[in-house]
């Protein structure tokens, strides 16, 4: 099988002909669909996160280590099963869920995969999508999402299943008060679609760029803003009552986060996921003053994905613009996205 890897941390990728692997025990072999390319891709094939301060967190060491085969938004055809793999059969289309975990730690005996301190996940600690075939272990990560074309249903292993599980967190708004959406990228606007058919209702969202403010606005997004436009502050905190009740940062960047902070209203909840990088530096007293609350969000649990995928078969979640590539041009697709010229979600197709 051909396989698109990186080698060389920051490099193009190199196209390697590798033995197509044959499924043992209740593993799952698929033939690669359709594969979204995602931020984290951007991070992984760079080979470190910015941590602020001119420190990195570099990666090896099991997690993304080269040479690897990027890709964890997979969709594709079941064309090979272990002895031990039911449930599934020849020729379905399945998107795998790629955040799989060792299944004997405390976050996975929780039922939080995603938080695994033995990770295994598709496209970071084993082989994933930007190849032909990919392998799953075990039917259970695989879900039907045959209602969606696999170019958009693969984008919900990671982008949507971020998104939605972001918005979860944001439940407990109460009618009247106002939802924060801070980047209007492919997980932002899927963050806007999830907003209205999680929650019930339309985000303000900030970003700098004009197209992708457009873009939220076309999703279903009460306003969206400039941060950089000096009046964009009095005027969300003119429209959201005297601060926003959740702010959810899908950047993750030192100046995005303060300003997702200072957006909140007492109580207020900034939920993090973006992993732009940085350090977030803070008055302490003004934590527990204002009584806000900072939160992490990973992904999402199985759980969570397959009550996502419920939601999805409901036809109420408005999709996102999807781009298809050639599996080819999946280096070109990575520095597309790094530098910013990817509107919605890049899909790449073998």
């Amino acid at each position: 099988m051909k396989s698109y890897r990186v080698t060389a941390y920051g490099a193009a990728l190199e196209i390697q002909e590798q033995a197509t692997p044959t499924p043992k025990g209740s593993e799952v072999l698929l033939r690669t669909t359709a594969c979204g390319v995602c931020h984290s891709d951007v991070h992984l094939w760079e080979g470190y996160f910015d941590l602020g301060g001119g420190r990195r967190l570099e990666l090896g060491h099991g997690s993304a280590e080269v040479p690897f085969t990027p890709g964890h938004e997979v969709a594709g055809q079941v064309v090979a099963v272990g002895p031990d793999a039911t449930g599934v059969a020849l020729g379905q289309h399945r998107v795998a869920y790629p955040w799989i975990g060792c299944g004997a730690c405390g976050p996975c005996r929780r039922g939080e995969e995603n938080l695994c301190t033995r990770p295994r996940n598709l496209g970071v600690h084993v082989d994933g999508g930007f190849a032909d075939y990919v392998m799953v272990p075990h039917p259970r990560y695989l879900y039907d999402l045959t209602n969606l074309h696999d170019s958009l249903a693969c984008t919900y292993a990671c982008s949507g299943l971020t998104a939605f599980g972001a918005v979860k967190k944001a439940s407990f708004l109460a009618e009247g008060e106002t939802l924060m959406i801070i980047g209007a990228g492919g997980v932002g606007l899927m963050g806007v679609s999830f907003a209205q058919a999680v929650l019930g209702l339309k985000p303000v969202v900030i970003d700098i760029d004009e197209g992708r403010r457009q873009a939220a606005l076309d999703a279903g997004a009460a306003a969206a803003h400039d941060p950089n436009d000096k009046d964009a502050a009095k005027a969300i905190f003119k429209q959201s009552g005297g601060g926003v009740a959740a702010a959810i940062d899908f950047v993750g960047a030192e100046q995005t986060v303060q300003y997702g902070l200072r957006a909140l209203r007492n109580g207020g909840r900034l939920i993090v996921v973006g992993l732009f990088g940085g350090e977030l530096r803070t008055p302490i007293p003004n934590i527990p003053l204002r009584g806000v609350s900072i939160v992490g969000s990973y992904v999402g649990t199985p759980a969570e994905m397959a009550e996502m995928v419920n939601l999805l078969h409901a036809g109420t979640v408005a999709p996102i613009p999807i781009q298809t590539r050639d599996l080819g041009r999946a280096s070109e697709t990575l520095t597309d996205l790094k530098e910013g010229r990817v509107v919605g979600r890049a899909v790449l197709v073998p």
